[in-house]
């Protein structure tokens, strides 16, 4: 099996070509990206990926943005999600990672909108990665862990940055059997998150050693997971971004660490980690 790191556009503001440029320079190997929702936009990133052979992780929500409109049925994030993927198929992407549904919503509402959304993701011929994410139906791993139960065909990205802000702790109790969910996680968005937020100012500081460890066992977890599935490609997007997620000096609101430096530093060393992995995995056998 070997690694593929993606590089996210969340945060980037320069040019497609600075950012391909700057990605390979970094041993990236493909890009991450919102899908665009403007035919012409769309059109040209097509051309873009295309002309440059860049791998494409198409990331894409089900209805409005980040945060779901709280008025919109289930039934509207299905349509979206109908015409979206659509849209999607035009950049012909390695897969989509799809941000789904609404925290709010009961169970077996969610259990329902899961299964019409795979229904979808066939219709489509596409292969859809459903992202763990605070506000979505996703947010925590409990009720994660019951659509398991009931959906066991559900693929994941696993951001898990967003469960330990959600749980407010690191999910390492012995209590935290999160062995169901690791073995359908398809991608891997490595952001190391703490009790009070998703993103530590960086993730190489030593007063976050634990955080990182802990994020580590589950990516290597993952890992093992998929290798025993099969899986000759594991993919990984650094995904340190803004938003609120970046921290910033207070009054003159100055960022304390540079985003590409972030993402570039966790590129690197998960790199690290993985060629370790199969090292220890092959002088075992």
């Amino acid at each position: 099996m070997k690694l593929e790191i993606f590089r996210t556009l969340w945060g980037f503001t320069a040019s497609k070509a600075q950012a391909l440029d700057e990605l390979l320079t970094a041993g990236f190997n493909g890009i991450e990206a919102r899908l665009p929702l403007q035919a012409g936009e769309r059109g040209e990133f097509g051309a873009f990926l295309r002309s440059n052979h860049v791998p494409y992780i198409c990331t894409l929500f089900s209805d409005a943005d980040v945060l779901p409109d709280q008025s919109a049925t289930p039934a509207r994030h299905l349509a979206d999600i109908d015409r979206k993927l659509g849209l999607a198929s035009e950049l012909s992407p390695r897969f989509v990672n799809l941000l789904a549904g609404n925290d709010r919503w009961p169970l077996a509402v969610q259990v329902e909108f899961f299964g019409h959304a795979m229904e979808l993701a066939a219709k489509h011929g596409v292969f859809c990665s459903f992202e763990t994410h605070r506000a979505r139906s996703l947010y925590s791993p409990w009720v994660t862990l019951e659509l398991i139960r009931q959906l066991p065909r559900l693929r994941f990205t696993s951001d898990i940055s967003h469960w330990v802000v959600c749980c407010e702790r690191l999910l390492d109790d012995p209590a935290d059997d999160l062995s169901s969910f690791v073995e359908r996680v398809h991608h891997i968005q490595a952001r190391v998150g703490y009790d009070q937020g998703p993103q530590v100012p960086h993730p190489g500081a030593p007063e976050y050693a634990r955080e990182l460890a802990f994020h580590q066992d589950h990516w290597q977890a993952v890992w093992a997971s998929q290798q025993q599935r099969g899986y000759s490609v594991s993919t990984l997007t650094p995904e340190f971004g803004a938003d609120g997620y970046l921290h910033h000096l207070p009054f003159t609101n100055m960022p304390v660490a540079d985003l590409w430096t972030l993402n570039q530093w966790m590129g690197r060393t998960e790199r690290e980690h993985f060629d370790r992995f199969i090292r220890e995995g092959a002088h075992h056998e």
